[in-house]
C-alpha cells in the first residue's frame, strides 16, 4: 500500500524547531537555503505489528523483525505484507517497560552460516539481565536455534528502564553493542559496568576485540568497552568512510548524535543517585569529554534508530544520517561534513507527523529506507521510504 503526497516535499528547517541557541545545531547559510530535498514515496510494507524495534533484510529479500513486548522474531514478505513468527524461545525473553526483544543483526555471511544476533532482556535463575545471543536460522526460515551467548550481564532494572540495546556489525566484521545505563547513576562512568557504553566484540567468539582501548585490563567487562559516558544508546550506524555514529536519548534535554572514538568519554554522569538535571556532557568530570556532534537542546525530541542514506535519487539527502524520532514523530535527515561537523538538518513533509512515532531506520542496498513505527497499538507498520519516481 502506498501513501504518496501529491505535493513536492516541503523542506522544514529543524534548527528553528530545536531552538537557534542549541549548541551543536547548524544555522542555515545562503547555500543551505537553496537546498530542496526530493519528494518521497512512503509505502506501507507491513502492518499489524506491535513495537517493532528493528527490521533487517535477509539475502532472500524477506525481512526479519523484532517485536519488543510480543517478544517475537517475525518474518515479513515485503511484496505481499504477509508475516509469520519464527519458532523462537520467547518465554525466555524478559520484557518490561523499555526492555524486551530489541536489537537485531544479520551476519554478512548469512548465506553460508545462517547466523543472526539479538539483544534482549533475558530471564535468569536469579532474575533477569540483558544479553547478546547468536542464533542460526534453518533453511526454511521457520526456526531460530540457539548457538551461544556472546555476552550476558548487561545491566537491567526492575521496570526495564534504559535497556538499550542496538547492534551493528561493522565492515571489518566486529559486533558493536550500544547499551543503556539501566537508570543507575554510576554505570556510565564505571568502566567495570557494561551499562551506558558502546561495546565491541568478535561476532563469532563474543570475546573483546583486540583493538579495544583496555584489552589487558584485569576487569573483564572493561576489555569490551569501546566508548563510555552514554545514557541510553538507541541507534548505531557506520558511514561510508568507516566512522561509527551513535544516537541516544537525552534526559529532559539534549538528545545526542555522537561520533564514536575508541576510549572516548561522552560525559554522562548522573550522580549522586540518578540526577537527570546534570548536562549530558558534563565538563566538570576529570579528563576529556567529547561533545555531541548534534543535540536537540531543550526539550528532547526522542531520537532513536538511524542509518546513512545511500543510492541514487536522494539529491542533497544522499549521505545524510536518517534518524527516526519518537516524541516529535518525524524522520530527520542530518548532514555532517567529512570532518564530522554538523552542516544542516531537514525534515521532509511526507514524514513529519504523518505516521506517528518512528523507532528505527534501516538502509537497503537498493537505496530505500525501511522505517518502523512505534505507536504500540498492535497496528504498527514497516514503511519503505524512497525518492519519488
Amino acid at each position: 500500500m502506498r501513501v504518496r503526497l501529491a505535493v513536492l516535499s516541503v523542506v522544514v528547517l529543524v534548527g528553528s524547531l530545536l531552538g537557534a541557541a542549541c549548541a551543536g545545531s547548524a544555522e542555515p547559510g545562503p547555500a543551505d537555503a537553496q537546498r530542496v530535498v526530493p519528494a518521497l514515496d512512503v509505502d506501507v510494507v507491513a502492518t499489524g505489528l506491535d513495537h517493532p524495534w528493528e527490521v533487517q533484510p535477509l539475502p532472500s529479500g524477506q525481512l526479519l523483525v523484532t517485536q519488543r513486548e510480543r517478544r517475537t522474531l517475525t518474518l515479513v514478505n515485503p511484496t505481499s505484507g504477509s508475516k509469520r513468527n519464527i519458532a523462537f524461545p520467547s518465554s525466555q525473553v524478559w520484557a518490561q517497560g523499555e526492555t524486551g526483544l530489541l536489537g537485531l543483526a544479520v551476519d554478512p555471511e548469512f548465506a553460508a552460516n545462517r547466523r543472526i544476533y539479538t539483544c534482549s532482556g533475558w530471564r535468569t535463575t536469579s532474575g533477569h539481565d540483558i544479553r547478546v545471543i547468536a542464533w542460526t536460522l534453518d533453511t526454511g526460515l521457520t526456526r531460530a536455534t540457539f548457538r551461544h551467548t556472546l555476552k550476558a550481564g548487561l545491566p537491567s532494572n526492575s521496570i526495564g528502564r534504559h535497556g538499550g540495546c542496538r547492534l551493528l556489525i561493522t565492515r571489518n566484521g566486529a559486533l558493536l553493542v550500544g547499551t543503556g545505563d539501566a537508570a543507575h547513576g554510576t554505570n556510565p562512568q564505571n568502566l567495570r559496568s557494561l551499562g551506558g557504553k558502546v561495546l565491541r566484540m568478535g561476532r563469532f567468539t563474543g570475546r573483546p576485540s583486540a583493538g579495544n582501548p583496555w584489552p589487558r585490563s584485569p576487569y573483564p567487562n572493561r576489555r569490551y568497552v569501546l566508548s563510555y559516558g552514554h545514557r541510553n544508546v538507541q541507534g548505531l550506524a557506520q558511514r561510508a568512510d568507516g566512522t561509527v555514529w551513535s544516537v541516544e536519548h537525552g534526559s529532559y534535554r539534549d538528545d545526542e548524535i555522537n561520533l564514536i572514538g575508541a576510549g572516548r568519554n561522552y560525559g554522562w554522569n548522573p550522580v549522586p543517585g540518578y540526577n537527570e538535571s546534570v548536562p549530558m556532557t558534563d565538563p566538570r568530570l576529570p579528563g576529556t569529554q567529547f561533545a555531541a556532534r548534534w543535540r536537540s537542546g531543550d526539550p528532547t525530541i526522542a531520537t532513536s534508530g538511524a542509518d546513512f542514506v545511500k543510492g541514487s535519487g536522494w539529491g542533497d539527502l544522499a549521505g545524510t544520517l536518517a534518524v527516526a524520532v519518537l516524541k516529535d514523530q518525524r524522520l530527520m535527515f542530518v548532514r555532517f561534513d567529512s570532518s564530522g561537523r554538523l552542516r544542516w538538518t531537514r525534515v521532509p513533509a511526507e514524514l513529519r507527523g504523518t505516521h506517528g512515532r518512528l523507532r528505527d531506520v534501516t538502509a537497503l542496498n537498493d537505496g530505500s529506507l525501511l522505517v518502523t513505527t512505534d505507536k504500540g497499538d498492535g497496528n504498527d507498520e514497516i514503511l519503505r521510504v524512497r525518492p519519488a519516481s
